[in-house]
This record gives C-alpha cells, structure tokens and sequence, in this order.
C-alpha cells in the first residue's frame, strides 16, 4: 500500500468524497423533502476539502492542516451524527455539532499539544469516535420507530469508528516521520474514499426505504381518521383469518353504519360529518383489544374483525353503540347501527363473513336504527339520550 502514489491517491479521494457529496446534494434538490440528504451532502463536501487540508503538511504552514483540516473533519463528524439524528426524525443539536472542532482549536492554541503528534492523534481520535458512537446511538434507539434497516449504517459506521481506534494504536509508534511517508496514510485515503461512498449508499438506501413506507402507509391508511382503509382491512383480515383458522379459534365481524350520516352533512356540513367520523373512529378504538381488525371500509361505514364467540361480540358492539350514541359532537349525539357475523356461521371466509353482517346491518337499519343485529342473536334498541 505504500508504493502507492500518494498525489494520485489524494486526487481520487477528493474526486470520489465530492462525487458522492454532490450526488447527495442533486438527490435532495429533485424533491428537497428529505433534509437528511443535504445534511450528507454537504457533510461530504466539506470532507473533501478537510482531507485535502490535511495532506498538506510540510509546505511551510502547518497551521492549515493541523488546525482548519482537523477542524473540518471534526466538524463533518458532527454533522455525520447529525445525518443519522435528522433521519431518525430528530431535530440537529446545534451546539454539539460545533462542538468537536471548537474543543480541538482550543486544544491546539495550548503550545505542547500542538507540538505533540502523539497527543494529537489521540484527541483527534477519540473526539472522532464520540461522534461515530453517538450516530450508532441514535440508530439503534430509533431502530423500532424508523421501520427500515439499519444493521447497514451501524456495520459501517461501527467499521470507521474501529479504523480510527487501530490507526490511532499503530500511528503513534510512527510519529517521528512525517505523515505522508506513514504507512498508514494510504490506508487512510482508501478507508474514507471507501466510507463516503458507503455512507452515501446507505442514506440513499435509508431515504428510499423511509419514503416507500411512507406510500405504503399512506396507500393502507385512511387519512382522515388514521386507521386502516378497506385494503388494510381485507389484508389485516384475511392473515387474522388464517391465524384463528389454524388454531382453531372462533372470530367474528361487526360491520358499523352511522345513522342519518347523509343529513349530518347536508344540515351541518361536511367538517361536522368529518368529526363525527373521527369521533366514532377514536371511541372505537377505545374498546378494542390489541390484535383486532378495525378499519374505514367506506363512507361512514366501519368494520372489525375480533377473535371471540358470537355473543363476545355482541357485547362488543353493544358497548361500542352505547358510548357513541352518549357521546356529544359539536353539541349533537348521533347513533350507529351494527350488524354481525361469526365464523360458526360463516366459515372463516371473508366475503361471507361481511355479507352476514352486511345482511344483519341492513335488518338493523329497517329495525329503527341505533341497535345491533346478528343472525340468531338481537340485541334491543336502547333509548338515546339528549345533550
């Protein structure tokens, strides 16, 4: 490695980091909707021209590569872990981002630590590490919330983070030449060509995995009320299905109709109607149980799928009208209509299952509404009361 050509070897590395940093920076101004990326692209920049800085030794000013190159390096640790923060959803610490360059300037107006290869090397290092272990930190405690893998960016990381440890160990029996004739410093040049193209691989890779969850979810979810929409619901129910299939569990399904819904828009307004829905969609949620099915199927109807008997669900969908028929929107009550089926009835198909219930809704409706209906077991209207 170190028959290398060294003027070569810092051309390709600021080529390939600026390269790298650019492409970030033409990603995020195609749609300028991730942050993370311009973080990582300017991040890069300015590596570049912090590695340059730091080849510049012995040509009569020292000052640049000890002091400003270092400073940038440090710099851009921070804002590596500022990369890592912003795509875990978290805001950048301004302070500490700043913080490894301005504790090495302070260091380096002290004479014996500038003059001190040995000692720079290992404030150099360790200030580099913090940053590298507080990116894996940040990684690692939003692993669950992000949703996308990030056994990448900690393997890389955790890989630089080892480098700078080793080099550091082996530098400081090497600090009587100058850096460009250490062995290592070929290997330094290679290393970060090598990890800003990593690093700009798995941002990438990360960003893209975050934005097709986001289609995913929104695709899956209703946007009003925040919970599934008829293709979550027929995805969610179908596994559950299969789930209580094999292990032999009863399931049934309440399908839920808001009464008068049309005239709550037409008298009121859509934004009443919009209210009425989210109120019925959080107090049903309210009495689920962690494992149940529960979806906006339509307009203003809902559906749920529960492991349980018949009469579980019965008692389900009682409580579920009572609480939104005694619950007031805007100073007005309204009421709901449930129709259900179970599984001793209807096997554990899907489509059967909705149009049991379908037909016990409709038997609901020309009832009177308000009430709950279900094939072999009724349940007697209750009276509304007043606001």
């Amino acid at each position: 490695m170190s028959s290398l050509h060294i003027p070569s070897l810092l051309l390709a590395n600021g080529s390939v980091v600026t390269l790298c940093g650019l492409l970030m920076l033409f990603s995020w101004w195609r749609g300028r909707t991730q942050p993370a990326l311009l973080w990582n692209g300017c991040m890069l920049l300015l590596a570049a021209i912090g590695l340059v800085c730091n080849a510049l030794r012995g040509l009569g000013f020292d000052w640049l590569p000890i002091i400003v190159g270092n400073m940038l390096l440090l710099f851009c640790a921070g804002m590596n872990w500022t990369v890592m923060r912003v795509l875990c959803g978290r805001a950048p610490r301004w302070p500490w981002l700043f913080s490894g360059a301005l504790v090495w300037w302070l260091l380096c107006q002290w004479p014996a630590f500038y003059q001190n290869l040995s000692w720079r090397i290992l404030a150099h290092t360790l200030l580099m590490s913090c940053f590298m272990l507080l990116a894996m930190r940040e990684l690692w405690r939003a692993r669950r919330k992000l949703q996308v893998s990030v056994l990448p960016a900690l393997l890389l990381i955790g890989l630089h983070t080892l480098f700078y440890v080793m080099r550091m160990l082996i530098s400081v029996q090497h600090t009587d030449r100058p850096l460009q004739e250490n062995p290592l410093f070929p290997v330094l040049l290679v290393e970060s060509m090598l990890y800003a193209v990593g690093i700009a691989f798995v941002v990438l890779a990360m960003v893209k995995e975050q934005i097709e969850q986001r289609y995913r979810l929104a695709a899956y979810s209703d946007p009003l009320t925040g919970i599934g929409n008829r293709r979550a619901f027929l995805d969610s129910g179908e596994r559950l299905l299969g789930l209580c299939q094999r292990q032999q569990q009863p399931v049934a399904l309440l399908l839920f109709d808001l009464d008068h819904f049309k005239a709550v828009n037409d008298r009121f307004g859509h934004s009443s109607g919009d209210k009425v829905l989210q109120a019925f969609s959080q107090g049903a949620q309210l009495q689920l149980r962690r494992g149940d099915v529960f979806g906006r199927i339509g307009g203003e109807e809902f559906a749920c799928l529960i492991h349980g008997r018949l009469e579980d669900a019965l008692q389900l969908a009682e409580r579920m009208r009572q609480g939104f028929a005694e619950h007031c929107v805007e100073q007005h009550r309204h009421t709901v209509s449930v129709g259900v089926a179970a599984s001793d009835q209807a096997g554990y198909d899907l489509e059967r299952l909705l149009a049991l219930a379908d037909a016990a809704l409709y038997r609901a409706k020309h009832a009177g509404r308000n009430r709950v209906m279900a094939h072999g077991a009724d349940m007697p209207p209750q009276g509304v009361p007043s606001c």
